[in-house]
């Protein structure tokens, strides 16, 4: 089904009619729906991407609203992925939209990537499946934009673009660039990471929800929506630049 070209024309007029048919026929694969990936769904259906793959086991929370697109209080106890499908299909409902509620790891990759995917955006906020989901890209040679930390920031000025090996600033991206390390991957990750120092004082003393029922708990850290909003809107950006790399000068 083709898409309704009017509802992207200042798009095309920018980037050109061939840009378009390449972005229509693109699938993105996105891997969190938070505060990061809410904002970079929002910025792919808006770009005319043809297919959205969209993974998150979550539900919406109270605590979601100070940064998260999704958290409407008509949304307080839907899926994630659900909530997600509703407002991408008002803004395209020709997109095509594949939902998968549960954790990305290792276990439900090959569930998660079974179709193929142009490309991945990681918006995942927990470290051990992160990094063994970059783990796996890598090694299936799957194109990612992985976002390091966007919560502990007010400088959205301070927000870069660049290999994992490049990553400074970053607690996370520290963190990740270890991991994976050991595993034997040092390079050949694209990230969008911030270079301010993270504020140590914003992270919560009393910890919050259990995650994914594996009984840990998580202390809440601090964040705004316009810094976490822009790390989505880069890595769909990025996401986009590479899908185009061989029709549009950037």
């Amino acid at each position: 089904m083709q898409f309704n070209r009017e509802k992207f024309k200042r798009t095309e007029l920018l980037l050109g009619s061939g840009a378009m048919d390449k972005l229509e026929e693109s699938t993105v694969t996105v891997i969190g729906l938070g505060a990061v990936g809410s904002h970079a769904i929002e910025a792919l259906a808006r770009s005319g991407i043809g297919k959205l793959k969209i993974v998150d086991f979550d539900e919406i929370g109270v605590s979601n609203f100070n940064r998260q697109l999704l958290a409407l209080e008509q949304n307080i106890g839907k899926l994630k992925t659900d909530a997600a499908f509703e407002r991408l299909k008002q803004i395209n409902p020709d997109m095509q939209i594949e939902r998968f509620n549960t954790l990305c790891h290792k276990e439900t990759f090959d569930q998660v990537f079974n179709s193929g995917t142009d490309i991945v955006v990681d918006a995942i906020d927990s470290l051990n499946p992160k990094v063994n989901i970059l783990y796996e890209l890598v090694q299936k040679k799957i194109p990612v934009i992985s976002s390091m930390g966007a919560a502990r920031r007010k400088d959205p000025t301070a927000i870069k673009t660049g290999d994992i090996s490049e990553t400074t600033g970053c607690p996370l991206a520290k963190s990740v660039r270890k991991r994976l390390r050991r595993m034997g991957v040092d390079r050949g990750i694209d990230c969008v990471y911030s270079t301010e120092i993270a504020n140590k004082d914003s992270v919560s003393a009393n910890p919050e929800n259990n995650y994914f029922d594996s009984g840990r708990l998580r202390n809440p850290m601090g964040s705004l929506s316009m810094v976490s909003g822009i790390f989505g809107y880069i890595v769909a950006l990025e996401a986009i630049k590479k899908i185009l790399h061989n029709i549009v000068k950037w």
